[in-house]
């Protein structure tokens, strides 16, 4: 295992950047359900679409991806984690997470991830905010974004979703 490819080592997880080889399992997940009715955008993602996402944001700067890896388990990927549309005259970016894999589910791998991608954002980024949007009914989400330390800012009824489908959103933040 190279540790130095993890820039952040918790108890139970580390976080590596994206690397093309990991697009297929990315595609994968965010082509769930349970993971395409979380975010606004929910249009089939393919591979043409995820290298031309590396192209467009992570090689340009606007995006930087990280897969969220098991310790105990031969670091095995379970997720992705990322910031978008960063700011560097504001320092802020947007926060957004997924757990791939279903047996990663509840097992407080959100919270750990927070952690450590905050931790990485203020350290490394030198950013001083984050946002993110979640949907009303993400409950889990929810609980798991407070507990890093993201408070509630504003409702944001109805949004409209890519596939006609409209949900009330929370808006979120943190200073770092």
């Amino acid at each position: 295992m190279d540790d130095k490819k993890y820039l952040k080592k918790g108890n139970r997880l580390s976080l590596r950047l994206m690397e093309e080889e990991d697009f297929p399992l990315f595609v994968e997940w965010r082509n769930k359900d349970r993971i395409q009715n979380n975010f606004i955008y929910r249009e089939k993602f393919t591979l043409e679409g995820q290298y031309k996402w590396k192209k467009t944001m992570i090689d340009t700067g606007k995006v930087v991806q990280f897969i969220i890896c098991e310790n105990e388990r031969d670091m095995r990927p379970v997720g992705c984690v990322y910031f978008r549309d960063i700011d560097k005259d504001s320092l802020s970016a947007e926060y957004g997470i997924l757990i791939g894999e279903e047996d990663a589910l509840g097992k407080g791998y959100g919270n750990e991830t927070a952690l450590l991608a905050v931790e990485y954002a203020k350290e490394v980024m030198k950013l001083k905010k984050l946002i993110l949007r979640v949907f009303a009914f993400n409950t889990p989400a929810i609980k798991s974004y407070e507990h890093a330390g993201f408070v509630k800012t504003e409702d944001v009824p109805a949004v409209l979703c890519s596939d006609g489908q409209k949900g009330d959103m929370i808006m979120m933040e943190m200073r770092l």
